[in-house]
């Protein structure tokens, strides 16, 4: 069966999640699509959408297995205006940790890290799976 929706979801875990969304959300032009607070703050379940791609976010604190808590992580984010992006995030504060580039392999791109050090890369490359 083919399909066009994304089949592998990111999972992120923040110490703090609600920090998290409110940059990649302000800064970044992720949408909230389910936050799911805890009576303390902390996040139980959070999607963030990007075009047709989620990712899930919950905070450290909110339970679970800590084999879940594996660190930081590189995510790349395809969108069809880097520069714009790029200057929407600075604007609102990002730490830009890749100035825009041209890369080789055609893509334009920056890349900016989170508060908790997970590195975002936004650029132009579209990998696809031949199906």
């Amino acid at each position: 069966m083919t399909t066009t929706a994304p089949r592998i979801y990111p999972t992120l875990r923040y110490d703090d999640c609600p920090g998290a969304i409110d940059l990649l959300t302000k800064a970044l032009g992720f949408t909230a699509v389910t936050v799911m607070a805890n009576d303390d703050g902390t996040i139980g379940h959070g999607l963030l959408a990007y075009d047709t791609g989620i990712v899930m976010v919950s905070s450290r604190s909110s339970g679970g297995d800590p084999m879940f808590d594996q660190g930081t992580a590189c995510l790349y984010v395809a969108v069809d205006d880097p520069d714009a992006h790029h200057d929407h995030a600075v604007a609102q504060g990002a730490e830009v940790v890749m100035a825009l580039v041209d890369q080789d392999y055609g893509s334009r791109e920056y890349a900016v890290r989170d508060a908790e050090g997970n590195v975002w890369v936004f650029g132009t490359y579209r990998p696809a799976a031949e199906d």
